[in-house]
């Protein structure tokens, strides 16, 4: 599988558009939203109509009234209220952020070699600088330069999505299924823009996040350490789905990217998501 373009005009993690989590929060309040869902052979494919009724897909049956539910207006005094446990799992995530990808470091190699090993577990790699690369979708021949904008987190959120969820993570880096555009988003560096979005929309850059989805993922995370990566690879999976109902190509995935935002930031401001696994994007996994 050779992408048909590497390069050009593709979306790097700073130039992506920031959504105002306030704004996303009080139009969602004011709307009755419905969501309607159909099932398709190879997937379920619903229908986007605005930016608050968006397009997901899925492989399994939803339970009756999964998302009927609404996301609740809860008291401001009470909303950065964290337990030192909490506190404690949302500094650790933050440290993994700060970490840069070091083409240097042993274990930095060793993680990306992994991840190609994953991807093409019959081809052999020739370098970690090779035009092989390329192939799963990064820019160049050196993946290196594309970790920029993200760090090494992201690296480490693709080879979980990897280990964790293959099927998934095949299917998307192949890009089976669906009606596909001719134009098709590059993999790799996609992947290192849900990472990027999920940062920032979760406003995990700050000291203690004051978006409602962020407050509420720092509490899922004191439930599941890995519910950052987990989060990413439903993202991910939602970013695809959005892809295929919008009939999007290589210029539209930023707003792409944009619509599956919003539609996390809703799923995160459900009151009755006590768990990472209990985000109806999560259903659109592959074991």
């Amino acid at each position: 599988m050779r992408l048909k373009k590497s390069r050009q005009c593709f979306p790097s993690c700073s130039s992506l558009r920031r959504v105002d989590e306030d704004e996303v929060y009080w139009r969602s309040e004011k709307r009755n939203e419905e969501l309607e869902w159909s099932y398709n052979s190879t997937h379920v494919i619903s229908q986007l109509t605005q930016c608050f009724t968006t397009a997901m897909v899925g492989p399994r049956a939803w339970l009756a009234g999964l998302f009927n539910r609404s996301a609740n207006k809860r008291p401001e005094k009470s909303l950065e209220n964290f337990t030192p446990f909490q506190e404690k799992r949302l500094k650790k995530l933050q440290e993994r952020l700060q970490t840069p990808f070091d083409e240097t470091r042993p274990d930095h190699q060793e993680a990306l070699r992994s991840l190609w090993d994953a991807a093409f577990p019959d081809v052999a790699l020739t370098g970690l600088i090779s035009e092989q690369w390329k192939e799963m979708g990064w820019q160049g021949a050196n993946p290196s330069t594309d970790f920029r904008g993200c760090g090494f987190i992201s690296l480490e959120n693709l080879l979980f999505f990897a280990r964790t969820y293959p099927v998934s993570f095949r299917r998307l880096l192949f890009k089976q299924g669906g009606e596909r555009a001719t134009w098709e988003y590059p993999f790799a560096v996609a992947g290192i823009n849900v990472s990027f979005m999920l940062i920032q929309m979760l406003d995990l850059q700050s000291e203690k996040p004051k978006s409602l989805p962020g407050i509420n993922f720092v509490k899922l995370l004191g439930e599941d350490e890995t519910a950052f990566d987990v989060l990413f690879c439903s993202a991910f999976e939602l970013m695809d789905a959005q892809w295929l109902a919008m009939h999007a190509s290589y210029m539209e995935f930023n707003e792409v990217l944009k619509v599956t935002r919003e539609q996390l930031e809703r799923e995160l401001s459900l009151e009755d998501v006590h768990r990472i696994k209990n985000l109806p994007a999560y259903n659109l996994l592959y074991q």
